[in-house]
């Protein structure tokens, strides 16, 4: 009996999960509006609308643009400021402590405060950034910059997230190969090449999927700073769908979209989870 009792809160969990993802399915073939309760089947026909449509094309690669971008600026940042702060000293712990703070705010919050702190008129950034040059620049406002203005603002909030696995990951190495590579008079960069990243790739690509995940379904950041905006500048899947279902009662017209992005979330992760196991095997000596 305990067994069962044990497994009970995972089973419920996974029905949790599985039941409102059978029955988004199911309403994807029909005509379900939330004006009305009723509705009827109509086969494939909103994906076909949805794959036949050029907002959802333009939504789609502005997801994989958000994603690409502030996950790999993100990759980049948490690697280098992991290995900068990979000291026992009292600097490296401290901004360490520091660093975390902007993972502990809701990613609405940080997008707010970010808006407040670059408002022209009284962000508490307006002056510095007047004296380079930028005290009338438009952020989130202007279609150029519109995109740049919410990936930095995923970058404040999710490097840190970088931080803390790939500090955990140098951590957990062994001692061993390093102390012979000192011995021997490797450089710092032959050591990193050689021993820290095909050791750490696992972490690395762990850490990868997670965020390149969270980033090609981001609706927090993106509603808070622009709404899809200016225009259509900024709209991705999650926000067009979520336009679709509730502004426009046109809820089976947004599921396919949402069915969709999953099948591209899952297909990525499907991919950079077969690296995953690669390097693992490698760093382990088994390939």
């Amino acid at each position: 009996m305990r067994p069962y009792l044990v497994l009970a809160p995972a089973f419920l969990l996974t029905i949790g999960i599985l039941f409102p993802f059978f029955v988004a399915i199911y309403y994807a073939f029909t005509d379900y509006s939330l004006r009305s309760s009723e509705y009827s089947m109509v086969g494939i026909s909103n994906f076909k609308d949805t794959l036949t449509s050029e907002d959802f094309w333009h939504s789609a690669i502005v997801t994989v643009k958000y994603a690409v971008y502030a996950t790999g600026v993100e990759m980049l940042l948490g690697l280098g400021i992991a290995l900068l702060l990979n000291k026992d000293s009292i600097l490296s712990k401290f901004l360490r402590l520091v660093l975390i703070f902007p993972l502990m705010i809701a990613p609405v919050i940080g997008a707010l405060i970010w808006q407040l702190l670059t408002n022209p008129s009284v962000g508490l950034l307006r002056l510095p950034l007047a004296w380079i040059g930028l005290g009338e620049f438009r952020w989130s406002a202007d279609p150029d910059y519109a995109l740049f203005s919410i990936v930095l603002v995923d970058v404040w909030i999710y490097t840190p997230f970088i931080i803390i696995l790939v500090s955990a990951g140098l951590r957990s190495l062994p001692k061993s190969p390093y102390e012979a590579a000192l011995i021997d008079g490797g450089s710092a960069w032959f050591v990193f090449k050689n021993l820290t990243l095909p050791m750490l790739s696992p972490v690395i690509l762990i850490a990868l999927v997670f965020r390149f995940m969270t980033s090609l379904q981001e609706f927090g950041i993106i509603f808070a700073l622009t709404k899809g905006g200016p225009g259509d500048r900024t709209m991705n899947l999650a926000v067009q769908s979520y336009n679709e279902a509730f502004p426009f009662y046109n809820l089976s017209g947004a599921i396919p979209t949402l069915l969709l992005l999953w099948a591209l979330i899952y297909a990525v992760c499907f991919v950079l989870i077969g690296f995953w196991r690669k390097a693992q095997k490698t760093a382990s000596g088994a390939a």
